[in-house]
């Protein structure tokens, strides 16, 4: 492992991550852990809504920690749950969640392990689909 910084005014935020709603600013963590860890800001793209499908990805580990706005999840077990300003949410690896929206001022950094892992879209949980 290597030392890293990364500084806000050093770096960009790009639009070529997992979801096209979302951009995202990389913090090196990938780099710095050989790929063990990942570690990035992702903000809200004004104007542009949650559109994806129910879904969990293959990894071991998945925290989120939001920064400003809010965004609104489905989990699989758990229901609707909001997350504002400093709210931290560690996703178990496998589960299933959907997200449903997220203010246009969304802001949070969310630390993954490994820093690449596969994202596979799943049927809705029976729960969730009898709640609604």
């Amino acid at each position: 492992m290597r030392f890293s910084v990364s500084h806000a005014d050093e770096s960009r935020f790009v639009g070529d991550g997992l979801r096209p709603f979302f951009e995202y600013r990389d913090l090196g963590i990938a780099t710095a852990t050989d790929g063990r860890f990942h570690a990035h800001v992702i903000r809200a793209r004004p104007g542009h809504h949650a559109a994806g499908g129910w879904h969990r990805h293959h990894l071991g580990f998945q925290l989120v920690y939001v920064l400003k706005g809010w965004v609104k999840f489905r989990y699989e077990g758990q229901g609707e749950v909001t997350l504002r300003p400093g709210s931290c949410v560690h996703q178990p690896p496998g589960i299933r969640h959907v997200e449903v929206e997220h203010s246009d001022d969304l802001e949070l950094i969310e630390i993954t392990m490994p820093a690449e892992f596969a994202t596979e879209s799943v049927p809705e949980p029976e729960a969730a689909a009898a709640a609604e």
